[in-house]
């Protein structure tokens, strides 16, 4: 019988697993904060996903920063985020789970919607060949 050895993964080959079961835990703590399920993994998913989102969303704004300057500052950044949030939220008294896991997100997909348009029109202004003209 002939046994074969089992090969180790580098850590760049598990980043994308890594990355999706993150996304996936976020996303569950998303739903489950929203829908208010009470199931007993909602606290610990949401607090993953408050941040989470946010950190993702500033580290795809440093993107020239060193690996851990990067995620160091992004997950700084994350906590200020979630911080201002509920700062503001309980000053005009309107204090909510929902409205705080809502508000983060907004400020998340805003922050990678400008990440976004901002390397497509780097891309645009470099003369690629992904920008099609109208004419």
């Amino acid at each position: 019988m002939r046994t074969t050895g089992i090969s180790t993964a580098s850590p760049r080959d598990l980043a994308p697993l890594l990355a999706g079961a993150a996304t996936g835990i976020a996303g569950a703590g998303a739903v489950l904060a929203l829908t208010g399920d009470g199931s007993p993994l909602r606290g610990p998913c949401t607090l993953f996903f408050l941040t989470a989102a946010p950190a993702a969303a500033v580290a795809a704004l440093l993107r020239g920063l060193d690996p851990f300057a990067r995620a160091l500052v992004s997950l700084a950044a994350a906590v200020v985020v979630d911080m201002l949030v509920a700062q503001g939220m309980l000053a005009v008294h309107r204090w909510s789970v929902r409205g705080g896991v809502v508000a983060v997100t907004v400020f998340s997909s805003a922050v990678f919607a400008a990440v976004f348009v901002h390397r497509m029109r780097r891309l645009g202004s470099r003369g690629g060949t992904r920008s099609a003209k109208v004419v």
